[in-house]
């Protein structure tokens, strides 16, 4: 009987455990007007690009932060960003060492500071990769490259834009 009693209590005491660990879960929207992260997005300026897929990227981080109204005039943070590009060969024909397949990957690492006191709120780096059929007309497959690179480069924005409105929503 006493055994029987000491579970019930243990069974209990899990329950209020288990109840108070979750009452500290706090599940919002991330773009909700409470959190005023749209508004703190859209004072987010970024640094000039050095190359055309950075460009595609810094393009696609201003729109995703603005709504697609702009650059901010006087941003209150300030991310500072570099992109890299890796082009790789997958599936080699061995009749002619070719190939007919290959990946490009695009890496983005940046840095989210204020503007006021230059304080790094986030940093971090996120890669994305697409895939690519080669073609045998060599202007075909520069410009399949290049597809390729512009599909990336708008998913790792994407990655990148979501870390930033995550950082700043804290």
């Amino acid at each position: 009987m006493s055994s029987d009693i000491t579970s019930r209590k243990a069974g209990v005491a899990m329950i209020l455990a288990a109840a108070a660990f979750l009452s500290a879960c706090q599940v919002r929207p991330l773009y909700s007007e409470k959190s005023g992260v749209v508004e703190k997005l859209s004072s987010v300026g970024f640094s000039e690009a050095s190359s055309r897929v950075e460009q595609q990227v810094r393009n696609r981080l201003i729109f995703l932060a603005s709504r697609g109204a702009g650059e901010a005039v006087n941003p209150q943070y300030q991310v500072e960003m570099h992109a890299a590009v890796a082009v790789a060969d997958t599936l080699l024909a061995e009749s002619s060492d070719t190939s007919k397949a290959g990946r490009v990957t695009v890496t983005v690492t940046y840095t989210l500071r204020a503007t006021t006191d230059n304080h790094v709120i986030k940093a971090g780096s996120r890669a994305t990769t697409a895939l690519v059929d080669f073609s045998d007309q060599e202007f075909a497959k520069q410009r399949a490259i290049r597809d390729a690179q512009n599909r990336a480069a708008d998913q790792v924005a994407e990655f990148v834009g979501a870390d930033i409105a995550a950082a700043l929503s804290r």
